[in-house]
């Protein structure tokens, strides 16, 4: 869906449209892989926001798959950051966050060098680095429905 603009008395709006994607199971993952990757367009910084254990490192996996990715994709949970080669020769940054501590250790890695390079950057617990990510980042949101699906939801 495409946002509209609009204009009030004294100001123009953007009304942004929600977008959500179900993820059925783990054989829904790679279609579900492939329309994300579709519908956000140019996008290449995007922070997924979930609680522990709902599937960020399994979707990022899929968006990898997607991509050609062909070497193992897994949470770089202490390396801070994995570099992976698409097919198209162009390389991602899959970063987590979750052992972060303090602002200046996600800029001591080089954050803004890899957010800075264009390059496809997939972000796991960016809450802890917030502050410092451009205001440009898409903020998806995944949550576990009770049947144990997934729902992927954003705003564009």
């Amino acid at each position: 869906m495409i946002g509209r603009f609009g204009r009030g008395k004294d100001f123009t709006y953007l009304c942004l449209m929600k977008q959500e994607i179900i993820i059925r199971g783990i054989e829904d993952l790679e279609r579900a892989a492939g329309e994300f990757l579709e519908k956000i367009g140019n996008n290449t910084l995007i922070a997924f926001f979930a609680p522990m254990g709902s599937g960020k490192t399994t979707f990022t996996t899929a968006i990898c798959k997607v991509l050609g990715v062909t070497d193992p994709v897994g949470s770089p949970t202490f390396a801070i950051v994995n570099e992976y080669m698409r097919a198209d020769g162009e390389p991602m940054y899959h970063f987590d966050f979750y052992r972060i501590d303090k602002l200046s250790e996600a800029i001591e890695i080089g954050l803004y060098d890899y957010l800075d390079s264009g390059c496809l950057c997939i972000m796991e617990w960016p809450e802890n680095i917030e502050e410092l990510l451009p205001e440009e980042t898409l903020k998806v949101y995944i949550s576990v429905n009770p049947d144990q699906s997934r729902t992927i939801t954003w705003e564009d």
